[in-house]
This record gives structure tokens, sequence and C-alpha cells, in this order.
């Protein structure tokens, strides 16, 4: 029973961590800029724009409200333009990505908001331009509590993209329904809640060990 079980049980891991690395990325490179404009805008900031800051933040804010399960469903036609189809693991990482922006920018300010504004002043007080604080300063002390963050967030995505098997996105959560669930096979549900304790323990475990070492304190 377990050997006929393994090789759905790869290819369906392969599958959800092809689904979580890659929207990781797309998402960090969009979401942790996001982030720093969310902090740098804000009032009393190095680039204050309140306008700016509160637009941004309801757009943030309005995408972060919608269930994720909701939010796959409403945009099946901007997935079915991007990627072709709306079924499969690669289909999945739009709304993944999308999820997932608005996210890291949120944590990304939080960890930004946490560096000592004495560093800020003094950096200004030497000559600083914002682009310099934001690289030299900002990001580099933030560090290890953006790293903390994302671990958070890529444990949040591995949940998520279990939920995208319900719906056809393939990876762990598509075995469970279809050779758990409606083939009444608990065995197959019970391995893959074990393969997923084990993926977010290994995240969780590899994002604190790089926190701390990042960690200059």
């Amino acid at each position: 029973m377990f050997a006929e079980v393994l090789p759905l049980l790869s290819k369906a891991l392969g599958e959800t961590i092809y689904m979580v690395v890659v929207s990781m990325a797309i998402a960090s490179a969009i979401g942790v800029p996001l982030g720093v404009l969310l902090h740098t805008t804000a009032k009393g900031q190095i680039l204050e724009n309140v306008v700016i800051n509160q637009a941004v933040g309801s757009v943030v804010n309005a995408v972060r409200s919608i269930p994720f399960i909701i939010l796959m469903v409403a945009i099946i036609p901007l997935t079915r333009f991007i990627v072709g189809s709306a079924i499969g693991t690669t289909a999945a990482i739009v709304p993944l990505v999308i999820a997932s922006i608005p996210f890291i920018g949120r944590q990304v300010e939080t960890s930004l908001k946490e560096v000592p504004s004495g560093l800020v002043e003094a950096a200004l007080a030497m000559g600083a331009t914002p682009l310099q604080i934001i690289s030299r300063v900002l990001l580099p002390e933030a560090m290890p509590g953006i790293v903390s963050q994302l671990t958070t967030v890529i444990i949040a995505l591995v949940g998520e993209s279990a939920m995208a098997g319900a719906i056809g996105g393939g990876g762990l959560g598509d075995l469970a329904i279809r050779y758990g669930y409606q083939r009444f096979r608990p065995e197959v549900m019970l391995a893959t809640v074990v393969v997923l304790i084990v993926l977010v323990q290994a995240v969780q475990f590899v994002g604190n060990t790089l926190a701390k070492k990042l960690d200059k304190r």
C-alpha cells in the first residue's frame, strides 16, 4: 500500500514545492519594495507622502481581505490570460502570487518599523540620500525580522497551495482530495498531512536559523 502511494506523494510534494518557491520568488520581488514604499511614505518618514501611502495601503488591505479560495475563483480569467489555463500547478501560481504580495508588503513594513529611528536620523545628519538610507540602514537592520516574516509567508503559502489543490491546482492538496477523500483512502490523507507538517517544520527551522545568523545583536 505504501509503495503505491509513495510515487504519488513524491510527485505531489514536488508540485507543492514548485508552486511555493516560484510564487514566493515573484511575490517577494514585488512585495518587499511594496513594504519599503508603505514604510517610507508614512507620516514622519523619509519619503513622507500621505496620499500615496493611503492609496497603496487601501489597495493592500482590500486584497488581503479577500479569502484565498474566493480570490482563486475571482481571477480565473486573469489566470487563463497569463498562463493559458486555469487548472494546474502553474496556473495556481497566479493567485498565490497575488495573495502573497500584500501580505509580504505588510510584513516588511512591520519589520522596518522596528528599526530605531535614531539610526535613520543619524544617516540623515550625515547627508545620506533616501535610497542610501533604505539600502544601507533600513533593510540591513530589519533583515532578521524580514526573514522571520517571510518564513511566515512561506508557511502560509504551503497551506494555500494545498487549498489550491481543491480546485485542480495540483500538489499535496490535490492528492489529498482526489486520492484520499474522494476514493475513501484515509492512509493517503494521513500521509499528506504528515508530509505537510514535516515541510512546514523544515521551513520554520531554516527560517529561524537564517534569521539568527543575520541578527547582529
